[in-house]
């Protein structure tokens, strides 16, 4: 509260001012970034992502069909094709062996999410960007605090999308951050940023008059925003050990359980971290992850599935001419999270994970 009392009574509490700074000034030195833009959502900065790709109509954009509609949204709003690829069948990240198959002449970038913050693999996203001349763009909502082989991720792709809403490990009610790692895209990030104005350089002193120069839109957050976040962030290391505590209690207490029922819980392979975002189970089938949510509903547990599909959704089902998406589908009606927060106590921890172990699952 004192953060946002000073913002208050600063005199300027419209965005871009002393805790913006401090925020990203913080994720620039900690993460590796070369620039950080804080935005009033992610899907603001995924919306800045493909504008600063110059994203046009007829354009081709690979994302996963298993992930927040925003992912999506931001590159069909400037005309893309959506070229939707299915998930892993280790987890709901994008299965990077059929990557290459979908990148044709008009392809222009590929968008990959890191699901419950764990990395997708990243050598071979980029080492396909590099041979086919594309952009990568990391959808990193769940991802702050997360690496792959010791690099932070969104520190990777050409640029990267951050959430600090209210679900994420670090909030500010509704938030979110530009990650720029490609230098020829900061100038324009800016510009784009602040309304397709130059008004970034004129209050540097760099120009003594601001104009509108580009296209853009109103992204700032207002400092009260920013001044909240900044709280969040000084108690980051705190929050993640609290999370990641709460998730290592959850695998090893249903480990037993899940192997007897068939039911899988999060695969982390070798080259990633995990940074607490979510705790998923993935149930054998829709009946099975259905009678499990009744199940613990009727305990005053609430626990719910995630994604569905997007190739499959309501607005472009009709647009979709791709295949089948077999592991997307399987975690649209197998995927199950589990409560995970910071106030989580270990009261409510024991109360979870015992309804869980004594409940007898119905033949499919």
């Amino acid at each position: 509260m004192h953060y946002i009392y000073q913002a208050v009574y600063s005199g300027k509490i419209s965005g871009n001012g002393l805790y913006t700074q401090k925020c990203q000034l913080y994720f620039e030195q900690t993460y590796g970034f070369k620039k950080v833009l804080l935005t009033t959502s992610c899907t603001d900065a995924l919306e800045m992502c493909a504008i600063l790709a110059d994203i046009n109509p007829g354009d081709e954009v690979i994302v996963p069909s298993f992930t927040f509609v925003s992912t999506a949204l931001a590159f069909a709003r400037q005309g893309a094709n959506i070229i939707f690829a299915d998930s892993s069948t280790q987890n709901p990240n994008v299965d990077t062996s059929l990557l290459e198959k979908l990148i044709t002449p008009r392809t222009k970038a590929i968008v990959v999410v890191h699901y419950a913050g764990i990395a997708c693999d990243m050598d071979v996203v980029m080492n396909l960007a590099h041979k086919y001349n594309l952009l990568v763009v990391e959808d990193a909502a769940h991802a702050i605090n997360s690496s792959f082989k010791g690099k932070a991720l969104g520190s990777i792709g050409h640029l990267a999308a951050f959430s600090f809403h209210e679900t994420k490990n670090i909030n500010c009610g509704e938030g979110g951050m530009l990650a720029i790692n490609d230098e020829r895209f900061i100038k324009r990030a800016e510009i784009i940023w602040e309304k397709g104005t130059n008004r970034a350089e004129f209050f540097r002193g760099a120009i003594n008059k601001y104009e509108w120069v580009d296209v853009g839109s109103s992204f700032l957050p207002s400092e009260i925003n920013a001044a909240y976040l900044y709280a969040q962030i000084e108690n980051l290391e705190d929050i993640q050990a609290k999370r990641i505590n709460i998730c290592e209690v959850y695998y090893k207490e249903l480990q037993t359980w899940s192997n007897q029922n068939n039911v899988r819980l999060p695969f982390i392979p070798d080259y990633a971290t995990n940074n607490g975002h979510m705790f998923y189970m993935v149930c054998s089938g829709l009946v099975q992850r259905t009678a499990l949510i009744e199940h613990l509903k009727s305990n005053e547990i609430y626990a719910v599935f995630h994604y569905l599909s997007l190739h499959k959704s309501f607005y472009y089902r009709n647009k979709y001419s791709g295949g089948e998406l077999p592991n997307s589908d399987h975690y649209t009606d197998c995927l199950l999270r589990l409560p995970l927060y910071y106030e989580l106590t270990e009261a409510e921890i024991d109360k979870i994970v015992n309804t869980i172990k004594h409940f007898t699952f119905p033949h499919e």
